[in-house]
């Protein structure tokens, strides 16, 4: 008996041994790495298991340009426009939020080369900042960002697909007096055909995202070619300007923040890191290089609008890529700009809901959330749990809260709350844990990254002041989290106990 416990011993002792450096060191700047507080947070039986690692690097970029480029690059020219009223000003806001949000990404590129791992910024914020942070923030994207953001992404494709007639039919109601639209039941079928697409595991959906994100990239380019290809357009149109913008600082703060939102997105792919293979090369690969992408098709986009249209019709079209299609190819060209918008919309959403999943399930393997949602399905490796429950809370807003765009932007601060947090994380590994490895470290040290937090400061400033009620419900939102927290930890010893 003794000898074989002193057999296993020694051989726990030698596989200790063979663990690299590198896996070492991250344990040092994780407090509780996955795979060791996994022994404690799931079931024994669960405790080797871990979602593989199969998306490449081509894979990791489309996540990173499918999930930005929805419908806002068609929409924002308009409010961008209205806010600083000439041309030059809407590039130079363009390039500014480019700039800004290539920092903030090469700063989530060394974390995520650094710390591979599933749930991305939660990652990084517990190992720096502790339990509490990190089950805050995930509180915040599982119960109100993520379904929220799901339920606004597919009503917004039932809109769009809404101005073809073959889907007028989508504004009528389902059963008379009943208050419930076929747009809804629409975006409900959408959200849950997509989450099944991730139910049948990461590869799938990332060979769905890399193939229509290249189709989008496409028509995005196609749409630019035929707006310089008219006759109808005319490089004066760039010397307009709009009289009655808002103008000065705040008219340019407000537009750059409207290219904010445009590039929001990036930081997804960090939430599955845990599936990218050769994570060290291919997170800052699809991190740095999805974002030039990515601003290269706006800015061709954005000077293509502008090439038909005047400052002043910009500003007055609610939709100015579907304008200038009108313009250069009557309904034909609005209808491209649409089947492109609705693309452009679906891409988004298989991006959203893959990367949403991953950050429950990185709770509770740590066992800071419920331990369901831990589990990985045994035939298509997809934390399965974790996209039903996901998909559930999105299907209820789209049911019952025919304000949930308002709900959403109740939590809109909060995304920027902990942008700016994660940031900072940063120069916390940096300070305490130099010496870890870093496959990738953020140029421009550490002015760079100051900027990115700076920015993001200046974000939160604004949302407070521009609607001060809305900022601090989405406060309040996010310090729910802290009674639930309780409840989940009083509930994981309760389970423990009776375990043991």
């Amino acid at each position: 008996m003794n000898g074989g416990v002193a057999g296993r011993e020694e051989s726990e002792i030698a596989k200790a041994e063979r663990v690299s450096s590198r896996q070492r060191a991250v344990r040092a700047v994780v407090r509780s790495h996955h795979r060791m507080s996994q022994l404690s947070a799931i079931p024994k039986q669960q405790a080797s298991a871990d979602l593989p690692r199969v998306l490449g690097a081509s894979q990791a970029t489309a996540i990173v340009v499918g999930t930005i480029i929805g419908s806002g690059i068609f929409l924002v020219p308009k409010e961008m426009m209205r806010d600083v009223g000439s041309s030059a000003l809407v590039y130079l806001a363009w390039i500014v939020g480019g700039l800004l949000s290539l920092f903030g990404a090469m700063t989530y590129a060394e974390l995520g080369a650094m710390m591979p791992f599933a749930g991305g910024e939660y990652v990084y914020l517990r190992g720096a900042y502790g339990d509490t942070t990190a089950f805050l923030y995930m509180w915040t994207w599982f119960a109100v960002a993520k379904p929220a953001s799901i339920a606004a992404v597919t009503a917004g494709l039932a809109r769009t697909l809404g101005v073809f007639a073959a889907f007028h039919w989508l504004g009528d109601s389902v059963f008379g007096s009943l208050p419930l639209l076929w747009s809804q039941v629409f975006a409900i079928g959408v959200t849950w055909l997509i989450t099944g697409l991730n139910y049948l595991g990461i590869k799938k959906a990332g060979d769905f995202q890399l193939v229509f994100t290249i189709l989008k990239a496409v028509l995005i380019l196609i749409v630019a070619v035929f707006c310089f290809a008219s006759v109808r357009g005319t490089w004066s149109n760039f010397t307009t300007s709009l009289s009655g913008a808002t103008g000065g600082v705040g008219g340019f703060m407000a537009a750059l923040i409207a290219t904010l939102w445009a590039y929001d997105g990036w930081n997804d792919l960090t939430m599955v890191a845990g599936e990218v293979k050769r994570p060290g090369r291919s997170l800052p690969i699809a991190l740095i290089g999805g974002l030039v992408i990515v601003g290269a098709l706006f800015m061709a986009t954005n000077a293509a609008i502008q090439y038909i249209l005047p400052a002043a019709k910009i500003a007055a079209s609610d939709q100015p890529a579907v304008a200038a299609l009108s313009v250069v190819a009557g309904h034909r060209g609005a209808g491209l700009v649409a089947a492109a918008m609705a693309l452009s919309i679906f891409v988004a959403l298989n991006g959203t809901v893959m990367s949403g999943a991953r950050i429950p399930f990185a709770a509770a393997r740590d066992g800071l959330f419920f331990r369901g949602f831990a589990h990985i399905h045994p035939r298509f490796q997809s934390p399965s749990t974790s996209l039903v429950a996901q998909a559930l809370l999105s299907t209820i807003l789209l049911v019952f809260l025919s304000e949930f765009q308002q709900f959403f932007e109740l939590a809109i601060f909060a995304e920027w709350l902990f942008y700016m947090l994660t940031a900072t994380t940063v120069f916390f590994y940096r300070r305490r844990r130099p010496d870890a490895e870093r496959p990738y470290r953020v140029w421009g040290y550490p002015v760079l990254p100051a900027l990115f937090v700076g920015c993001a400061a200046a974000v939160l400033v604004s949302s407070y002041s521009s609607n001060l009620k809305g900022s601090l419900l989405g406060t309040g939102l996010i310090l729910i989290g802290l009674p639930v927290m309780w409840i989940v930890r009083r509930r994981n010893a309760t389970s423990t106990l009776r375990s043991n």
